[in-house]
């Protein structure tokens, strides 16, 4: 794009100039996703915005037009494929020219910048890239030159997540050049807003490490340069302390980031087993509806009643975001939780991050130090695929399905940390043996799926607090 950017990584031929891709963004005549968050913080609704991707062009396209004709999605998403994601551009081609239909994405890179540029004019809505790549960085190039401002991930988050044996060392380095990437576009106009994938493995993520990474990327991006950033938190099934984590998320910003970074609050919809009843399926996506728009939400991810079977057509895609719009309606606002309890749940987790986080900031080089704390453990992601994180911190609910330490492993808690998370599992069977640990983490992964209302299983705490 220019012999600046040269200076971070060697862009891909064929690219456009850094002044032709910005102009490019001042004159395609949408917003950017930078002003659709604000205009959602404003409004005091949160942002709605699906998934999709797909191989073929003309039905990436086709899919990107229908959802926005029926829904009316304030975003719209490019799910990007596996291939493209590790980098194997050449596989990516090949089955993309061989049989689109095998890709479980859209090969932004092997359609090229062209290709990108006709998708983002084809809505009225801003388009994000969201992906899972270690090293995103060619990735980033190419959406910036479709007019793409919104990118989702960061060193931690789209690593030891997705894969077995990437160095952190190289996963953050190359996070850096893709963020010193969207600070040279800030520098030039171009907003560009960096989501920050706290979901992690999606299974029982206690909230304090999702926060906490996804503080640590937040910080890493705003020395390079970024202006706005989304912090991402995955639903975890209670509402109390999933209301507590969003409320956190701008104090953390408050607290950790500088004054010049917009920072924006996202939850995504339940992440783990999803229910198979359509009718328990569409009350969970109706409940994260619920708990994003009172937790203050900028934007909720969407998700679908087909998600036991599948990857969702495009009829769900579109009743997953219509039960989401009701949620965040005003006719729900006379739906209240407990304002006390909420804010005793928010301290407790920003004294966990705090606890996290801190002694790492405190150091002179934070990519070391990050590497260090994953190695020694007192960094951890539960149930990581990578063999960069210990793992061995265990999760566990607590008897309203908050989701607590059975475990801390190593991390650095302090005595009254690891003393609340103990009381807060009393009540349950917090210390089962052999084969029955097992049996009390599939039954907590199960949250949701043993749920039945045709059967007169109970409904969420807050649904029935509602009711």
């Amino acid at each position: 794009m220019s012999d600046a950017l040269d200076l971070e990584y060697q862009v891909a031929s064929g690219l456009p100039s850094l002044e032709e891709a910005v102009a490019y963004f001042n004159s395609v005549g949408k917003p950017l996703a930078v002003e659709v968050l604000r205009s959602a913080v404003r409004r005091e609704r949160p942002a709605i915005q699906p998934r999709c991707g797909v191989g073929a062009h003309d039905r990436m396209k086709s899919l990107l037009l229908e959802l926005e004709s029926r829904a009316a999605p304030d975003l719209l998403t490019v799910t990007i494929d596996s291939h493209t994601r590790l980098k194997h551009f050449a596989t990516a081609e090949a089955t993309l020219a061989r049989n689109p239909g095998h890709l479980n994405g859209y090969p932004l890179v092997a359609h090229g910048w062209g290709r990108g540029r006709e998708l983002n004019e084809s809505v009225k809505v801003p388009l994000e890239v969201r992906h899972g790549s270690p090293d995103a960085r060619e990735l980033l190039a190419v959406s910036l030159a479709s007019g793409i401002a919104s990118f989702e991930g960061g060193g931690i988050s789209y690593n030891l997540p997705y894969a077995k044996d990437v160095p952190l060392q190289e996963s953050l380095e190359a996070w850096r050049q893709v963020d010193s990437l969207c600070g040279v576009f800030a520098e030039h106009g171009v907003i560009v807003d960096r989501e920050m994938f706290g979901t992690l493995t999606a299974v029982l993520v206690p909230p304090s490490i999702s926060l906490a990474i996804s503080v640590l990327e937040a910080v890493l991006a705003a020395r390079e340069g970024v202006r706005c950033v989304s912090i991402a938190y995955p639903q975890g099934g209670e509402a109390l302390q999933d209301i507590a984590a969003l409320h956190s998320i701008p104090l953390l910003a408050e607290r950790y980031l500088p004054e010049s970074v917009e920072t924006f609050s996202v939850l995504h919809q339940y992440m783990g087993v999803f229910p198979k009843g359509r009718s328990v399926a569409d009350a969970l996506i109706l409940y994260g509806g619920l708990v994003g728009r009172i937790g203050g939400a900028a934007k909720i991810i969407t998700k679908t009643n087909h998600e036991a079977y599948g990857i969702p057509d495009t009829r769900a895609n579109v009743e997953g975001m219509r039960v989401t719009e009701a949620a965040c309606s005003s006719f729900l606002d006379f739906v209240q939780v407990d304002q006390e309890r909420v804010a005793l749940e928010r301290d407790w987790i920003l004294c966990e991050v705090a606890e996290l986080v801190e002694p790492l900031l405190a150091c002179d080089d934070l990519v070391a130090a990050i590497c260090r704390a994953f190695a020694n453990g007192s960094l951890d992601v539960p149930f990581s695929a990578s063999r960069h994180a210990r793992s061995a911190v265990i999760p566990a609910r607590d008897t309203r399905g908050a989701i607590r330490y059975r475990d801390c492993g190593s991390l650095p808690f302090s005595e009254a940390t690891r003393k609340r998370q103990a009381q807060s599992l009393s009540g349950t069977n917090s210390d089962p043996d052999g084969l029955k640990v097992i049996e009390s983490i599939t039954a907590d992964i199960n949250y949701f799926a043993a749920h039945d209302v045709s059967k007169g299983e109970p409904l969420p705490q807050l649904l029935q607090e509602a009711s």
